[in-house]
């Protein structure tokens, strides 16, 4: 009986191990077909990184001064350092979409990354819309997308 005991003991180990080699094998290989999304997100970092040093060496302000010498409506876009990593950081996932959309082999869902550029360059724009304006418009579209996406599946 013991014998038996340790012998389905040693089966149900054997199959977890071989659970966890298999899920280590798929992250892996996960991560070698589609290594675009952690490299995008390694670009925001080192995106924020760097605007943090330029603000940090004062490169950053004499850059935003520049805007108040631009005629019309380029004075009032002066986002800040947060802004401007935030407009940068929708920049990078815009590009993350187009590669996916043009490159087959990375091809994915891409809506939900879609409205995050959306809703970040939003914000890092934001002093030059109305926000009274510019959230009823995202969310409008991002009901039309959702609808849309439900009525193609049927």
């Amino acid at each position: 009986m013991a014998d038996e005991k340790d012998e389905k003991f040693d089966e149900k180990e054997m199959e977890k191990q071989e659970e966890k080699s298999t899920e280590e094998k798929s992250w892996d290989e996960k991560w070698r077909r589609d290594p675009l999304g952690s490299l995008v997100w390694a670009a925001i970092f080192i995106w924020a990184g760097l605007v943090l040093l330029a603000n940090n060496l004062g490169y950053l302000d004499r850059l935003l001064t520049r805007f108040e010498d631009m005629p019309g409506w380029l004075q009032q876009f002066n986002p800040g350092v947060w802004g401007l990593i935030v407009l940068g950081a929708g920049v990078l996932l815009i590009l993350e979409v187009v590669v996916r959309l043009l490159i087959p082999a990375y091809r994915r869902p891409i809506t939900g990354t879609l409205i995050l550029a959306v809703i970040f360059i939003g914000i890092g724009l934001g002093n030059l819309w109305n926000w009274n304006l510019l959230w009823p418009l995202i969310l409008i579209i991002l009901g039309v997308s959702v609808l849309m996406r439900g009525l193609r599946r049927r």
